[in-house]
């Protein structure tokens, strides 16, 4: 375990995109025995319609199917992850609320599957799915490989959290002046522009022209998103 654990936090510390996270998460599942694999991850931002993010290397059919029967919002899966960080073993029991989706799923080789969660304290979700066609998940191959299966879920979050926080970051092209991050986080603390031009001995209307800066470098309406946005881009820290 310590040596499989340890290359595996060192590919995905060194995979520098989402896509590359992906692909390190694929060569572990399929090391575990599992055929296909999904991650998700679910930004706190923004707040009012936060973001979802969909890797998986489904069959084409399956991913079609997915989108176009709008399967995200009924998957029973999914609506476990949502409220549970236990890990999910697929069975009809699970599905039983709905069939038409297992029968697609499974009519496309989904058959046998675990699924785990992963939350963050910045309010991210993540969840990792593996699957395989054929072979039922015995009491045997749990226990050898469910810490392993533990594991690839919560290093596989935090690598992607970082891999989407550094693709957004690259977007903008403009990095945060110190002045700005500062700034940022007096308003974080609940200063107002008055307060943080004594604190920092500037003029207010310095301080709100860094905000204005800041607000457009973040594409945010005004300071109160921009604050939130770059508290969960880890931009604060």
């Amino acid at each position: 375990m310590n040596s499989w654990a340890e290359d595996l936090l060192t590919a995905l510390e060194n995979a520098q995109t989402q896509q590359g996270v992906f692909a390190t998460i694929e060569r572990a599942a399929r090391a575990l025995g599992f055929e296909q694999c999904a991650y998700g991850l679910r930004s706190p931002i923004p707040l009012s319609n936060p973001r979802v993010i969909m890797f998986n290397n489904y069959p084409t059919g399956w991913q079609q199917r997915y989108t176009q029967a709008g399967y995200l919002e009924t998957d029973p899966t999914v609506r476990h992850c949502r409220k549970s960080q236990s890990p999910l073993i697929w069975s009809d029991q699970v599905f039983a609320s709905a069939k038409e989706f297992w029968a697609d799923a499974q009519s496309f080789g989904l058959k046998i599957g675990w699924a785990q969660s992963s939350l963050d304290a910045y309010g991210g979700g993540g969840m990792l799915t593996l699957c395989r066609s054929s072979e039922p998940l015995s009491k045997a191959e749990l226990d050898d490989k469910q810490m392993k299966m533990h594991w690839l879920a919560n290093v596989a979050h935090t690598a992607m959290t970082r891999a989407t926080a550094r693709a957004w970051c690259d977007e903008d092209q403009r990095p945060l002046t110190r002045k700005e991050t500062d700034i940022l986080k007096w308003c974080a603390d609940g200063k107002t522009s008055g307060e943080i031009a004594e604190i920092m001995s500037i003029s207010i209307n310095t301080v709100n022209f860094h905000l204005k800066n800041a607000s457009g470098k973040l594409r945010t309406a005004n300071k109160t998103a921009a604050v939130v946005r770059a508290a969960m881009l880890g931009l604060l820290s």
